[in-house]
């Protein structure tokens, strides 16, 4: 099958994410009181990087609790819990990763973040550290580290990146245009594990009874996903409706929650970069909480598709004691799409000239 028209045209949906990005942080920071008012960094879509055997910083929107890291917090049966504990507040502050070339595990079993720690924000020198890569602070394939001056450079600037050949075309005309198409800009959602990079916080809550969980994003068009626990396959042929998430089967590993993932539709990019992916994109991720203040994340994309071989990436999220989800509506009066067009001038979503 010829993915290549497919896939280029579903790149061609968005407007610049980090201007969107940077508008709708203002606006979730106005529902704040003073004392919990995104810092500069962080309203530039750079949450601070954080070590999980570090002491966290002091707290606030945006930040980690304080003190040194407490025990994991675990349901009645054992189980961790990767949610609140009873009585509690608190969500998970989703980083900002614009690349997720930057965070493919290599063949030295580290990620090009974690063996270039000063690049990318505070929490120097800690591997798997949930910097934020803002597009000031992503040298692989772009940011003020590439030649032009904050240019990308595509493709060729990650060698462990295993494009096939019409991926890394797809991956250089999205940064030469800097992701002027990326389809999260418009208020779509991001789809698959770009939910855990989109930077707005996140709940998970467990529903061990009913067999499955839920995850709550406050962005990325204030969304949810679910996971089934008890035991179902995934459904096959026609029955498998491709979607923006896809269909998601979990169980417990020792103290780790494995979700497989399947049934992509082809309407969304892995990252604000523009790496493509196909229907056929498989993803199998890994939850861990190793204590109260950390979530370790990590997902294995198949995508036969578009790339030579799977890849693996990871990077850590931070517990934030005193949030909650506020409303965030990204798609009101989005009027934009209506007068969208793509690179020949003719209208995207109106009639064609």
């Amino acid at each position: 099958m010829n993915r290549f028209p497919r896939v280029l045209l579903s790149s061609m949906i968005a407007v610049p994410f980090a201007a969107l990005l940077a508008a709708a942080f203002v606006d979730v920071g106005a529902q704040q009181p003073a004392a919990q008012q995104p810092t500069a960094q962080q309203s530039a879509g750079q949450p601070a990087a954080q070590s999980p055997d570090a002491p966290p910083p002091s707290v606030g929107r945006g930040r980690g609790p304080s003190g040194p890291p407490q025990p994991t917090p675990r349901l009645p049966d054992g189980t961790p819990n990767l949610g609140r504990a009873p009585g509690e507040k608190g969500v998970w502050n989703v980083p900002y990763i614009t690349n997720m070339g930057e965070r493919i595990v290599e063949e030295d079993g580290k990620t090009y973040a974690e063996k270039h720690p000063p690049m990318f924000g505070r929490g120097r020198g800690a591997p798997g550290a949930a910097a934020g890569s803002g597009r000031g602070d992503a040298p692989l394939g772009g940011g003020e580290g590439t030649a032009g001056g904050g240019g990308r450079a595509g493709a060729k600037a990650e060698p462990q990146t295993p494009f096939q050949p019409w991926a890394a075309a797809v991956y250089n005309y999205n940064s030469r245009n800097n992701s002027k198409y990326d389809p999260e800009g418009y208020c779509l959602p991001p789809g698959g594990p770009r939910l855990m990079a989109t930077p707005y916080p996140m709940e998970i809550i467990q529903l061990p009874e009913q067999k499955r969980i839920i995850m709550i994003f406050e962005g990325a068009t204030h969304i949810w996903r679910e996971i089934y626990m008890d035991g179902r396959p995934h459904p096959e042929g026609d029955a498998l409706n491709p979607t923006y998430l896809g269909h998601s089967v979990g169980h417990w590993e020792g103290d780790t929650l494995v979700v497989d993932v399947v049934g992509f539709n082809e309407q969304t990019w892995m990252d604000y970069f523009g790496h493509p992916h196909t229907d056929m994109l498989h993803v199998v991720e890994k939850f861990s909480r190793p204590n109260k203040n950390t979530l370790a994340y990590e997902a294995r994309y198949d995508d036969p598709g578009a790339y030579t071989k799977p890849f693996t990436i990871r990077w850590t999220i931070n517990w934030n004691p005193n949030g909650e989800l506020t409303e965030y509506i990204c798609q009101e009066n989005n009027k934009y799409l209506q007068r969208l067009t793509d690179d020949f001038g003719q209208p995207i979503f109106g009639k064609k000239q």
